[in-house]
Formats: C-alpha cells, structure tokens, sequence
C-alpha cells in the first residue's frame, strides 16, 4: 500500500487554480494568483518526489499504481501506474511548472490569475499523460492539454498569436484524430483499454502496418518531425517564455513518449519493417534542420529549430533497436528538456530588457551581464553536447547504440547513419557559437546593451538550478540510467518479439 502520489500529483495543480478563481479576486488578486499558482507548483513537485525516492530499479514492471473503475459499461478505468519510461517525465514535468511560475512572476502583467490557472490545468494534463495506463485516460489528456496551451499562446502570445495558435491546434488535432482511430480499433480487437492488454495483443502483420501509421502521425507531430514540424517555430515565437519552456521542455516530449509506450511494443513487427522511414526523417531533422537555424536571424526560432534537430535523435534512438541508443533517446529527451528550457528562459530574460528577439540588436552582453552570460554559456555548451554536460551523454549513446545497431533490423547501414548524425555535433556548433557570439560577446553593441541590468535574484535562482541539474547529469548520469534500465531493456524485448505468427495462430 502506498499514497496515491500519482493521483495527487495530477489534481492538485487543477484544486490550485480552483483556488485561484475562487480567491484571487480584489486589488491584491493578482499577487495572490502568483503565490497560490507557486505554492500549488511546488506540493506537486513534492509530491513526485516519493516516486523518484521510493522507485525500485531492478524491475520493468509498473509502479505506483492506483485502479478504478471509470466507465464499466465499455471497460474504461482510471488506471495510472508508472515506469522507468515515464517517472523521469514526470518529474522534469513538475520541475519544470515551478520554474514557468517563478520566471513569469514578473513579465505577465495583465490577466495573471487566468494565467497562472491555465499553467495549472497544464500540469494536471501533461502528468496525466505520461501516468496514463487506460487508452481512454491517456486520450482524454492529451487532447486536454491542447486547451489551456491554446489559452496560453492565444492570450499572452505575440502579434501573431492568433495564427500560431490555430496552426499548432489544427495540426496536433488533425494528428490525434488518427490515433482515436487506432485506440478504438485496439479496443475492439481486445475488449480492453489497458495499454499493457495491448502489448500483448496479436496483431497481424497487416493491423500492425495502420495501426502503426496512425500512431506515426499523431506523434510525429507533436515531437515535431520533418515535415509536420512547422507549427513549432511559430508557437515558439508568439508563445510567452513560459510558454516556451513549457511547450519544448515537455509537450515535445509527449510524441517521443508515445513512440515508446505505444509504437514499439504494441507494433513491434511494423516497427522493423519501417524503421528506415523513421530514421531518414530523423536524420533530416538532424542534418536540415540544424542548417535551418543557422539562416534564423530571431533567438527563438533558432531555439526553436534546434529542438526539432535535437529531437532527431530521440525518434533515431528509438527505432534502431539497441538498449544503448533506446536509453539515450530517453536521457536526450530529459537533457533537451532542461537545456531547451533554460535557452528559452535566457531568451526571455534579454526580451523583459530589450523588447526584442533580433540577434543584431545584441552583442557584448557579457560585459554588462556577466553573471548571466556564464550562465547561458554553460545552456549553450550543452546545446552543442560539450562533454560535461547532460547533451553529451544522450546524444553519446545514441550514436554508439546506432554504429552497434542490425542493419537488417534498420533496413540500411547502421554504421553510416550514426556518422550521417555525427553532423550534427558540428552543425549545432556552428548555429549556436554563431548565436553566442554575436549576442554574448563582442563589443557592446549599443547604449541599450550598455544599461542592461545582471540577473536578479529571481533569475540567476532558476537558471543557476537548471545549470546545477545540467552539469550533475553531464557528470554522473548514473542515476538517471539505473532507473531506466530495466524499462529500457524490457521494451528492446517487447520489440524484438514477433506478434505475427501468435495472431495466425488464433485465426
């Protein structure tokens, strides 16, 4: 018998917002939604941490869960439980939220208890998706988060809010359509909505094909990838820093996630047999899309941009078979959550100060904010995998676990595609060094750049403590892997069994 940590973990940011309608009212209204959002932020992170502590690493086997009967009538239950797949998510999902409150305590000035309550009801979803052991559950908040990141980009956004928040709606919409369509088929099939029924499902080779496209499109645009990856840009431009961070350090995570809970085990024949589509998107991801953000002359589409070659690396991790490159698409996705987090909080900082995201309007920087340009120097390095540094260590096991991969399982050479994705360690240097040096340093590029204040304290709190969590990976990612370990290993099991002759058998 253990709390149901999950449970509180998800509901509480969603009581904390009602708090925040019910009480956040009057002239002190706005200070109040602050307090309550960070108060509500912080139990939650507290109480995730009970399944990082209490969490046993020598099984695959899912944890903490809590069951309950939903709807009986259609075999719907409140099922949560997590793994070593998932309870990392949950926490840089928790973590993350606090640090979104406290760097948007200050730049959100107008509608801030309906801001702070839509970042709430964020949290509830994003934990609930990555919880999740029912497919009705798991539906239900994926397409829930679509309404408060609406909200969000929509409200607080740029001047082009409005498109970029309908483009990112009707493309992760349009994607999710497709996999209603394939949870209601696994239903059918098994008379079940419990994702863990559904990796034991037969399938033939023909169900697997579509159901297996239809998962592919749902996640490929969320992760974003090439080419259903032009929302991300746009929402990453209009959206809030908040917003931002947000969106890249964890709903890109979403699609990643959902290739391993769903793709891999559920399909694992179709899985093979295309994963060289997977991998040829993945390396132009990293290859193109890298050689895109070197053309971007704004700081948060070159960001943006960088995550989509970044995330390359989590789908080419996650189909080339190896428990080597299967963890490091996983510890890839935790690192970029806090590196692309911290960019986005960089960019956020000069913007409250300059009112502008153009490279050119910057440069030498480090010479009036130094103690934030050391900062953003230790992001920058892990952007481009600097040895040290939590970029490093994902990106490493991945293109090790590639060069190591059956090319008759990928279906090309293994050994070139992991120097194909070399590239990228070279291109994300060009990119970001290019970023770096015209903002950070060089001479003092105007009597704007002159003025510019050094990190409060707020600030130098937040990013200090994502470069503090960068570097501890970087160092000693031990921990992070000997959670995963078992997990990782029992999904390189589940997809390297065939489920096509056990479907001919029971026809």
């Amino acid at each position: 018998m253990h709390a149901p940590w999950l449970s509180l973990s998800i509901w509480t940011p969603t009581v904390g917002a009602l708090a925040i309608w019910a009480f956040a009212r009057g002239a002190r209204g706005d200070a109040l939604a602050r307090w309550i959002a960070l108060g509500t932020s912080l139990v939650v992170f507290a109480f995730t941490l009970p399944l990082w502590f209490g969490f046993d690493a020598t099984t695959h086997r899912m944890q903490f869960e809590e069951f309950h009967r939903w709807i009986p009538s259609v075999h719907v239950n409140y099922h949560l439980g997590v793994d070593g797949i998932s309870m990392p998510l949950v926490l840089l999902s928790s973590f993350l939220t606090v640090v979104c409150v406290v760097a948007s305590w200050r730049s959100i000035t107008h509608r801030v208890k309906e801001y702070m309550a839509a970042f709430l009801v964020l949290e509830t979803t994003l934990i609930g998706v990555f919880a999740a052991l029912d497919g009705v559950v798991f539906y239900f908040f994926w397409e829930a988060m679509l309404i408060p990141m609406y909200l969000i980009i929509g409200i607080w956004g740029g001047p082009n809010r409005v498109y970029a928040t309908i483009k990112f709606f009707l493309y992760t919409l349009a994607g999710s359509v497709l996999m209603l369509a394939a949870v209601i088929y696994l239903y059918l099939k098994s008379g079940s909505f419990e994702i863990l029924d559904w990796m034991a499902l037969p399938l033939s080779a023909r169900e697997q094909f579509w159901l297996w496209l239809a998962f592919l499109v749902a996640f490929a645009v969320k992760i974003p990838m090439w080419p259903v990856h032009t929302w991300l840009p746009d929402a990453h431009t209009e959206a809030p820093t908040a917003g931002s961070v947000i969106l890249a350090g964890v709903l890109l995570k979403m699609g990643g996630y959902g290739f391993l809970r769903f793709s891999l085990p559920i399909c694992p024949d179709a899985s093979h047999e295309l994963a060289w589509l997977v991998i040829a998107l993945s390396i132009v991801a990293i290859v193109y899309i890298a050689l895109v953000a070197m053309m971007q002359k704004d700081l948060k589409r070159l960001i943006a941009y960088s995550s989509i070659a970044h995330m390359g690396f989590v789908t080419m991790g996650a189909f080339v078979f190896t428990q080597q490159a299967l963890e490091g698409a996983m510890v890839t996705m935790i690192s970029h959550g806090l590196v692309s987090a911290a960019l986005f909080l960089c960019v956020g900082v000069l913007y409250d100060r300059m009112h502008t995201r153009e490279i050119a309007a910057y440069g030498g920087v480090a010479k009036v904010m130094p103690v934030f340009a050391a900062l953003m120097m230790v992001f920058a390095m892990a952007n481009v995998a600097l040895p040290g540094t939590s970029g490093f260590i994902g990106e490493l096991l991945v293109l090790v676990g590639t060069f190591w991969a059956d090319p008759a399982a990928i279906g090309m050479s293994a050994k070139w595609v992991a120097v194909v994705a070399a590239l990228s360690v070279i291109l994300s240097a060009c990119y970001t060094l290019w970023m770096v040096k015209r903002v950070v340093f060089g001479k003092v590029g105007n009597e704007q750049v002159a003025a510019l204040p050094d990190a409060t304290p707020r600030e130098f709190a937040y990013l200090a403590l994502l470069a503090l969590f960068v570097i501890w990976l970087g160092l000693y990612p031990n921990p992070l892997l000997d959670v995963m370990h078992a997990s990782s290993s029992h999904l390189v099991a589940q997809a390297a069994t065939s489920k096509i002759a056990a479907a001919v058998a029971m026809r």
